[in-house]
């Protein structure tokens, strides 16, 4: 949720902020009319309470007629202390709703514009040539040709028994999947993260805290005879788990990494990346999820940018690093990176990580804290993925070899009992 200290002192740089993300700027002085009608309307309604509480003592020491008069009066005082209450909570609860429809206040430099108005910040490694490995006539095969020849990724069974983009990941490619979240964890816990294995279902207001019950809420799975929704990232739990409450953040920023399976329903792409297991509908994924103090959360984020790149090469994928522009942010976010690995059946980037700095935004949204020498503060929140399933699709292709075989990334071996190369094999199962 936006600071309204900061909207009542400095509303140009909302507006501003509003403009860079293609929405609506005057929603500021909506929300700023709102919070002025509900300050008047407290002001009044606390002279009035004043007087309310002066006439009953008045009316105690009245009599005859004078207290009936002091009692006519203070019944009509009564009467309008309560709807200048009644005036104050609809203000309020007008003022909230409006500011919870302005996104977070992006940070200086974010890129101005939409989804293709990103910045280019840095390409690491160089995109194999396999032509020029395997000859002019070698053709590039996809994750789910290289997958089927594996045997590690069965769409067709994931299909009949749950629906479209649904799949199995069998043998080898349940084990790769297994080793890169394995191996995220591991480098999260040489960094100082505590591990986590998190509800994948959660409340309306811990979903409605983080953000994502805004303008892309329908892509969320709820459960509705339960009021429950189904997370497509940890992050919504990790935020959730600390509302309410007090943080001590003397001894340095609390890092959690969230092993979870998540849900998303992908509503509005239908006929992009159907084939495969790019974007489907339930994945894993390891997430980091930092609660910081406000002045030490750009610097945090640099940090988890760092450790999304140091899997990456891990793995020895040839990647990008984008400065998202402030119309794909997402409302929580003030800034966002994204490393894009590439992807050689198509011939472009694909996203692989994300890590976003969300400020205050949805801290103040969940009540949390921290104790300071000048009372209570809102602290800051960021997130970022370490590892997830569509990692697998890079992976496959990548590293890919003439006879269907695919090199296993050194990074990744000890994580595979030392295996190098992973070989195709007839797929077995039931005949046809």
């Amino acid at each position: 949720m936006i600071d309204l200290r900061l909207l009542r002192e400095d509303p140009d740089v909302v507006r501003a902020s509003q403009v860079a993300r293609g929405e609506d700027p005057h929603l500021v002085d909506e929300v700023l009319e709102a919070d002025a009608r509900r300050r008047s309307a407290l002001t009044e309604f606390e002279t009035l309470r004043a007087e309310q509480k002066a006439h009953g003592k008045k009316v105690a020491q009245a009599s005859g007629d004078e207290k009936q008069a002091l009692l006519a009066h203070t019944k009509q005082l009564a009467e309008r202390v309560k709807a200048l209450q009644a005036d104050a909570a609809a203000a309020e609860e007008r003022a909230a709703e409006l500011a919870r429809r302005i996104g977070n206040v992006v940070e200086d430099g974010v890129p101005a514009g939409g989804e293709d108005d990103y910045v280019v910040l840095e390409h690491v490694g160089t995109p194999r040539d396999l032509a020029a490995e395997y000859g002019p006539d070698f053709v590039v095969k996809d994750h789910l040709d290289l997958g089927e020849g594996l045997a590690a990724i069965d769409t067709e069974r994931g299909a009949k028994v749950s629906g479209a983009r649904f799949y199995f990941l069998t043998g080898i490619g349940a084990r790769l999947e297994l080793a890169l979240l394995t191996a995220a964890t591991d480098l999260a816990l040489r960094n100082g993260f505590t591990p986590m294995i998190t509800p994948t279902l959660v409340k309306p207001e811990i979903m409605a805290g983080t953000g994502f019950l805004g303008a892309h809420a329908d892509e969320i799975y709820r459960l509705e005879a339960d009021d429950l929704y189904l997370v497509g990232t940890s992050e919504v739990a990790l935020a959730g788990y600390h509302k309410d409450e007090i943080l001590d953040l003397s001894a340095g920023p609390l890092r959690y990494a969230g092993w979870s399976a998540c849900y998303r329903r992908e509503a509005g792409s239908y006929g992009k990346d159907t084939r495969g297991i790019i974007r489907v509908h339930q994945f894993h994924k390891v997430e980091a999820f930092v609660w910081t103090r406000p002045e030490d959360a750009a610097e945090e984020h640099r940090r988890i940018l760092a450790w999304e790149k140091e899997m990456l090469a891990l793995v020895d994928l040839p990647y990008r690093v984008i400065d998202t522009a402030a119309g794909d942010l997402g409302s929580s976010a003030a800034r966002k990176f994204d490393c894009e690995a590439w992807l050689p059946s198509q011939q472009r980037w694909m996203e692989v990580t994300s890590t976003s700095n969300c400020t205050t935004f949805q801290a103040r949204r969940l009540g949390v804290r921290e104790r300071t020498e000048d009372g209570t503060r809102t602290v800051a929140t960021l997130n970022g993925t370490l590892a997830t399933t569509r990692w697998v699709v890079a992976i496959l292709e990548n590293h890919q070899q003439a006879d269907g075989s695919v090199r296993v990334p050194e990074g990744l071996r000890p994580y595979l009992g030392g295996l190098e190369v992973l070989e195709p094999v007839a797929r077995r199962g039931v005949a046809r």
